[in-house]
């Protein structure tokens, strides 16, 4: 006779937790990027804090014995400094000028890759292009292609042999800066356009909205994160613009497009002032973390947004 043993209903089981490991496993998963950490930290910190310590000397490299300490007078001569006043005024109209810039096009461009057309793809290719090409050699293309008052395609084109650099340098650093940053903002920006709703844009259709409407009280809201996310990302790289500057105007005439990277450039290798350069630099570190800040705010909102919908 066969028994037949009865197996308790799984569904009244309660659910089993899976177990959580000890600080043993937890540091074996860990165990793999510590190599990486301490070489992201042997790069960056130890150099920044050698930099901080040379903030708080007197140095210069032409009286190699002499390093005072000299606490934050570096940091005083910084800022009120008329040079390093200009420097920063500079550094503010060039980067919000190439950043609202190259937001405008990047925001047109991506309108217009975000409909459906014969050659789509290899449009959007050749828009990305620019962005690929390296800084330094962006900036020659430009000043010897484009501004160039003898042979450029500008004065080809209309005539004439007016020096762009030379009369407009601001215009010229901000107008390369933007041929080479719009693309980042079209990416950025068709990413959004492409999460939003089909659906609700074709429900307002229905509804009789035209397609300004559209896009003032439903694509541009959408819109607003990434818009955000664009300008801060844009700002923390543009911010550090050294390689435009050095080989378009060689920060002029006079400082008319010298920014803080560029004359820490000068202070470091013309004036061979380490410690006042080393004060500036540590400044701009300053600077580039309180955007940083917020493009990380942006970015935490971005997520959010998306666990919600």
């Amino acid at each position: 006779m066969t028994t037949v043993v009865a197996r308790p209903d799984e569904r009244t089981q309660p659910p089993v937790r899976p177990t959580r490991g000890g600080a043993k496993d937890r540091w074996a998963r860990r165990a793999p990027l510590l190599p990486a950490l301490i070489f992201a930290l042997v790069i960056t910190q130890i150099p920044f804090l050698y930099t901080l310590y040379l903030s708080t000397l007197s140095w210069n490299a032409l009286r190699p014995g002499d390093k005072p300490f000299v606490g934050l007078d570096n940091y005083v001569t910084v800022l009120t400094d008329t040079r390093l006043r200009s420097a920063l005024v500079n550094t503010v109209l060039l980067t919000a000028g190439a950043v609202i810039f190259s937001m405008i096009l990047g925001l047109l461009l991506a309108l217009l890759l975000d409909r459906k057309f014969l050659g789509r793809s290899v449009v959007r290719t050749l828009l990305i292009t620019p962005f690929l090409v390296m800084p330094i050699a962006a900036a020659l293309l430009w000043k010897h292609a484009i501004f160039n008052p003898a042979y450029g395609l500008i004065n080809g084109i209309f005539g004439g042999s007016t020096d762009w650099i030379s009369s407009y340098p601001k215009g010229a650093v901000i107008a390369t800066l933007v041929w080479q940053w719009t693309p980042f903002m079209m990416l950025i920006l068709l990413a959004g356009l492409q999460s939003q709703s089909h659906e609700v844009v074709e429900a307002a259709r229905v509804d009789g909205a035209n397609a300004w409407q559209i896009f003032r009280r439903m694509t541009l809201p959408h819109l607003r994160q990434y818009l955000e996310l664009g300008a801060l990302l844009g700002s923390i790289y543009l911010v550090n613009t050294f390689d435009a500057i050095f080989s378009i105007t060689q920060g002029g005439p006079g400082t008319a497009t010298t920014n803080l990277p560029y004359e820490i450039y000068l202070t470091t290798f013309r004036k061979f002032e380490y410690g006042e350069a080393s004060a500036a630099g540590v400044i701009v570190v300053i600077l580039t973390i309180i955007v940083a800040t917020f493009a990380l705010r942006v970015i935490s909102g971005l997520f959010k947004m998306e666990e919600h919908r």
